[in-house]
């Protein structure tokens, strides 16, 4: 049986799953001769959900395990890997508690069925939001070790002997009498029809976790250094063409008209297709479906955005500010208290693009009766939605192949690029993989939109606040993407970290939703609402110190004592950054402190400004408390990643619209960080027994501000908007 009909078979016998954990495992013994265990992974946003107002769904299974008779096991999860290890994690948390070794375990990606692999929080197949470890944490490890349950009894029950006197390694049931062997694949005819055991097994205490907590090898990396690795973009189904495709350059634009004669005179190109909104050239191969695009001439009609720039939309922002937003966040009275001084600081943040390493791509086959995709996507189950829509056939129709991906950092929470793919597919006999250009994927983008806000702090005499006032204006994506995060006028994402870790006896945070021009998509990017607010409020704190005359850290750590843990990092990152050292002239160190996804961390940037503006960033030190650090070497590399990728948009992050237009085009026009400009970044790992945390994100958020405050204490200029401009760095006090 394939794997895919199996996992069919597995979804139509479980029905749902509303049954007795005896009456579950009856009914999938049979599922291939396995023994198929199904639980449900849930996610850290249990609490933001019931303060939504919303309630978590009925239980369902929505990952499974599966053991083979021949002793092999396979661990079908809703997340996808995307470079973030989740596949190591989910793996390691598994195989500690069934007692197998990381060889043993194989990690299937579930296939589309947004009922049955459905997060019971988000609603969906959703691998975002650094939610797969700590939603994984609990109930894998559960599923685990109550498997392992279940084989004991199978092995006790055969021997005639006590669980007691058993036990389990490397796969194998072991009696400790006379060293009796069974491995796990032998035992699971009769370990699925025992009644399930009254109580949970017991799980092992950490210090003997011989996996978890240690940098075990990644189990992705073979496949992807031997070239076996299969990303969205290697998919070559029989018969393939490529098709080179540019959509409506002008937001909500349409195609006006196209001579074809061009780009058919072009040797290799097949045919053109000619939809509403864009024009593909379907060739033999990739080269000759790009020269024969690039051959064409065509003619838009622009709409009502052609007249749209950046100014505009700036302006808007701007107008927006002034205006009352809906509440988020109220604690005491901002309007009672009375300070002594009053501050006020307004910062605006640019619109943003993803440009992951792999390029957008999608391989689809449409025929009278199926559809089949080939793609690498964060929400599987919506892409096999877009697709059926695109398609014209029903959901069971619709075949999805889920890869690797070549990064995600949000842009594949979308599955546009799935719908035009399928709609393109439509008109070509044959498989069709539509690759775009590094243009496309960049112009075509849902970016992070525009987000300005407004703070005003009351101060007592000692410059400490007794008032917190953020203003928030942005678009809300979570209405649409996850209304369960939107409620009463508020995206709760749009809002996170926008008061801080900090202790304030009065604060408010406000939201006003600014949503930009018809067509000009905007969607998710990495570290989310973070990295929009983190930048605003440790700006502000950072300033309100200086204006205090009190040292950055001594500052917060007064308004730290209610999170030890946030105040716990910041004391080791600024250990062992060296904070209150003498630095040399035009040098500055930088703290940022915030709390997010379960995780706490402190970032500090050591920055050099030259007298012309001209600065580098020299070294970066982060200190994390994500609970327990399941694999410390994937930590690490998550943090690194988004600090570099935090550090692309803080030094050269911009997307600008002209004509109705996006202007940049490549990474000639929207550079990123190279290799030989990047800092050394040191990660310190807090010990915590605590649940994890999610780290792929909050890297990126972290390193905003960092870099500014680090820029003001060489300088003496504060950074209000970015990117930042070399040019208000000029003629600083670059002081030792």
């Amino acid at each position: 049986m394939s794997a895919d009909s199996r996992d069919e078979t597995l979804a139509t016998a479980l029905g749902g799953i509303r049954q007795s954990r005896r009456a579950f495992l009856q009914t999938v013994a049979a599922v291939g001769g396995s023994l198929v265990v199904g639980f449900q992974l849930g996610g850290p946003t249990q609490a933001a959900a019931a303060r939504a107002g919303k309630g978590a769904k009925p239980w369902s299974a929505n990952a499974f395990i599966r053991i083979a008779p021949d002793g092999a096991v396979t661990l079908v999860v809703p997340y996808v890997e995307m470079g973030q290890g989740a596949y190591t994690s989910q793996a390691q948390l598994l195989a500690e508690e069934l007692d197998v070794g990381l060889d043993q375990v194989k990690v299937e990606p579930a296939p589309p069925d947004e009922t049955l692999y459905s997060h019971p929080v988000f609603g969906g197949q959703v691998t975002g939001g650094s939610a797969s470890l700590p939603g994984s944490w609990a109930t894998l490890r559960q599923a685990g070790a109550d498997t392992r349950a279940l084989l004991v009894a199978a092995a006790a029950k055969r021997w005639n002997a006590q669980p007691s006197e058993l036990r389990t390694e490397h796969g194998q049931v072991i009696h400790t009498g006379n060293n009796q062997r069974l491995g796990y694949g032998e035992l699971v005819a009769a370990a699925a029809t025992l009644p399930a055991p009254a109580q949970k097994a017991p799980l092992k205490p950490l210090s003997e976790y011989k996996l978890v907590g240690h940098s075990v090898k990644r189990v992705d990396t073979p496949a992807k250094v031997n070239g076996t690795a299969k990303f969205g973009i290697d998919a070559l189904p029989q018969g393939v063409r490529y098709a080179a495709v540019r959509a409506t350059p002008v937001f909500d634009g349409k195609v006006a008209g196209v001579d074809q004669a061009p780009a058919l005179a072009v040797r290799g190109v097949r045919q053109v297709v000619v939809l509403d909104d864009l024009v593909a050239v379907v060739a033999d191969h990739t080269w000759a479906a790009r020269k024969g695009l690039a051959a064409l001439d065509i003619r838009w009609n622009e709409g009502a955005n052609a007249n749209v720039d950046t100014a505009a939309l700036v302006a808007q922002c701007d107008a927006a500010l002034e205006r009352e937003g809906v509440v988020a966040v109220k604690v005491g009275d901002v309007a009672a208290a009375r300070p002594a001084k009053r501050y006020e600081a307004t910062f605006r943040q640019p619109m943003l693009a993803h440009a992951t390493m792999e390029p957008i791509n999608c391989t689809a086959h449409v025929t009278k009766d199926r559809c089949e995709v080939w793609v690498g996507c964060q929400v599987l189950g919506r892409a096999q939605k877009r697709a059926s829509e695109a398609s014209g056939l029903p959901l069971d129709k619709v075949i999805v192949h889920n890869h690797l991906l070549g990064g995600g950092f949000g842009r594949r929470l979308e599955a546009d690029y799935v719908h035009q793919a399928v709609r393109i597919a439509k008109h070509v006999d044959a498989p069709v993989k539509v690759i775009w250009s590094r243009e496309e994927d960049i112009q075509q983008d849902y970016f992070r939109y525009h987000n300005h806000s407004r703070v005003w702090v009351g101060t007592d005499r000692e410059g400490m606040p007794v008032s917190f006032h953020h203003r928030v204006v942005g678009p809300a994506i979570m209405a649409t993407f996850l209304p369960i995060f939107f409620k009463d006028g508020v995206d709760f994402d749009a809002v996170n970290g926008a008061a801080g870790p900090y202790d304030f006896a009065n604060a408010r945070v406000d939201f006003v939703r600014q949503e930009p021009p018809t067509g000009l998509h905007v969607g998710n990017w990495r570290g989310v609402g973070h990295t929009r607010n983190v930048f605003v409020v440790e700006s502000v704190i950072d300033d309100l110190a200086q204006r205090a005359g009190i040292d950055p850290v001594e500052y917060r750590r007064r308004l730290l004592g209610k999170s030890p843990r946030s105040l716990a990092v910041m004391e080791l990152a600024a250990q062992k950054a060296g904070w209150g050292r003498k630095l040399e002239r035009g040098q500055g160190l930088g703290m940022s402190v915030q709390d997010g996804f379960g995780s706490f961390l402190a970032t500090v940037a050591q920055v050099r400004v030259a007298p012309d503006g001209k600065y580098k960033v020299e070294r970066v030190v982060c200190a994390i408390d994500c609970g327990v650090a399941v694999n410390p070497d994937i930590v690490k590399a998550q943090l690194m990643s988004g600090v570099v990728y935090g550090l692309s948009a803080v030094q050269y992050g911009r997307i600008t619209v002209a004509r109705g237009r996006i202007v940049e085009s490549n990474f000639d026009t929207y550079p990123v960080l190279r290799m030989r400009d990047t800092p050394p970044v040191e990660v310190h790992i807090v010990p915590s027994t605590a649940d994890p945390g999610g780290v792929g994100e909050p890297g990126t958020s972290g390193i905003f501000p960092a870099v500014t405050n680090a820029i003001f204490h060489a300088t003496g200029k504060r950074v209000f908007d970015l990117p930042i401009d070399t040019e208000l760095l000029k003629g600083g006090r670059h002081e030792a």
